[in-house]
């Protein structure tokens, strides 16, 4: 299905293709994880089928939609100021209707529709099945609210509309939900306990998307090693599994084999990893199979082993650079990404400094930093007080976020004087005549078009770097192709 994509400062607007039957017109934007994004495709495809076409352009709407993030306060600060947009163009037109959906949704949940009075519909990540009859209820002028969690949708049975792709690359989602209750984090109460995605539903959706030329697959959940298929709901529940349910169940190694074994011209990519939940079996995998990327994104948060107690992390720091070393070993080549909070509560110099000597250790090629933002509702916001001075949680962010880019550069410039595998992506930012991709250590690549075409693999030569940009001339087709 084509599709045009409208990007701006606030989110991104999705835009279908428009189907001739349908007379009704959607506004769709979506913020925070790639699950979201995931998500706004599942909801896009539902309302699809109610009739609405997707538009780009606000005021002709008769419904919009923001998919919403709670993972920090500033998230919903911009959702809110993307509300009262909204507003100014209901007051032209008073019949468009405006719903909030996802994490944000399911953590204030009446509250939006008692606090927000532009907002028609509140619902949650598991309720988006119900939309056709929250739309009914709207439409006959009451609010309309369904944010009860589900201990086993997965959404396995839709098939998405791919609405922030480039046509070669996707987010197929395998898992839904958190059992980690780490105290910082709102995803255990706004996306429910973990269960994952019937295997072959997977499959089927990879070889739709094969089918219609895309060339590589992000596997996606909050807790991607955690996979554990077995023909029962919550990963929780797994004990209470019969015999026959145990013999047949496929965890995250078998599911990566799996996808790379029947898809071998398919790159694969995952996220996100949990370093309690990451197995050896897996980082065989990885080295064995050509098509499944070296890259992987294994948040830390801290490298203090206090602090990581205080977060209900489940590892310490010296089991992580553990993990770390076993990664190396299995994968030499490998690059790896991190997310860490500074400023945590009781986080002192000390606890700093051992984020910053773990960043040296593990020589990160990228990397999301942010200073703590307390979040109501989770232990932390509960039980601990948000002590150290917002001066203070700026200062450790921005020498975190320097030593970082200096490690990202050095990690860039390996590849200077190398030939990598790129896919090609889109043009370049900077440049109509080049081409963007990204290499198997998901590090952007950009060169000359040539005759080369989007969705192909090529071989690059890299002749110089930037902090995030590898810069070079294309030498051949890889044999991915």
């Amino acid at each position: 299905m084509e599709k045009i994509i409208e990007e701006n400062k606030q989110g991104t607007s999705l835009v279908l293709e428009q189907k001739e039957s349908n007379n009704k017109k959607l506004f769709i934007e979506s913020y925070g994880c790639q699950m979201n994004f995931s998500d706004s495709e599942i909801v896009a495809s539902i309302l699809h089928n109610e009739g609405y076409n997707t538009t780009q352009i606000l005021e002709e709407a008769d419904l919009v939609l923001v998919n919403t993030c709670s993972i920090r306060d500033k998230a919903e600060q911009t959702v809110r100021k993307r509300l009262e947009k909204y507003n100014a163009v209901k007051k032209i037109n008073p019949d468009m209707k405006v719903g909030v959906l996802g994490c944000m949704a399911e953590r204030l949940k009446s509250k939006f529709l008692e606090e927000e009075k532009i907002v028609d519909m509140v619902v949650g990540p598991d309720a988006y099945k119900d939309l056709p009859n929250l739309l009914k209820e709207v439409g006959e002028g009451r609010d309309a609210i369904n944010v009860i969690l589900s201990k086993d949708e997965t959404y396995g049975d839709i098939a998405p509309v791919r609405l922030n792709s480039n046509g070669v690359t996707a987010f197929v989602s395998i898992t839904r939900g958190c059992d980690n209750m780490c105290t910082f984090c709102v995803v255990p109460f706004t996306r429910g306990r973990e269960r994952s995605r019937e295997p072959q539903s997977i499959m089927d959706e990879i070889a739709d998307l094969w089918s219609r030329g895309f060339k590589e697959v992000t596997l996606l959940g909050q807790n991607v090693d955690s996979y554990l298929w077995y023909g029962g709901g919550l990963k929780k529940d797994y004990d209470k599994a019969t015999d026959m349910q145990k013999a047949t169940a496929v965890d995250f190694a078998q599911l990566l084999d799996m996808c790379a074994i029947a898809f071998p011209k398919m790159r694969f990519r995952f996220s996100t990893s949990n370093p309690q939940d990451m197995h050896e079996e897996v980082l065989h995998v990885i080295a064995k199979h050509h098509n499944i990327c070296n890259y992987i994104h294994l948040p830390v948060q801290s490298g203090s082993t206090r602090i990581l107690k205080e977060m209900n992390r489940q590892h310490t720091r010296e089991e992580y650079m553990e993990l770390v070393d076993k990664i190396k070993n299995i994968i030499p080549d490998i690059s790896l990404s991190q997310d860490i909070i500074t400023g945590f509560p009781t986080e002192t110099e000390e606890d700093h400094q051992d984020t910053l000597s773990l960043l040296n250790y593990v020589r990160y090629d990228f990397g999301f930093m942010f200073a703590y933002s307390e979040r109501p509702g989770t232990l932390a916001a509960r039980k601990l007080e948000d002590d150290v001075p917002e001066e203070v949680k700026k200062r450790r962010l921005q020498e975190i976020v320097d030593l970082q880019q200096d490690i990202a550069y050095q990690r860039t410039a390996r590849f200077v004087g190398q030939t990598v595998e790129v896919l090609i992506e889109k043009s370049s930012k900077r440049s109509d005549l080049h081409w963007s991709g990204r290499n198997n250590q998901n590090t952007v690549v950009v060169f000359p078009k040539e005759n080369y075409k989007v969705g192909e693999f090529v071989m690059v030569k890299v002749n110089e770097c930037t902090t995030a940009t590898l810069i070079g001339e294309a030498v051949g087709y890889s044999e991915m192709n």
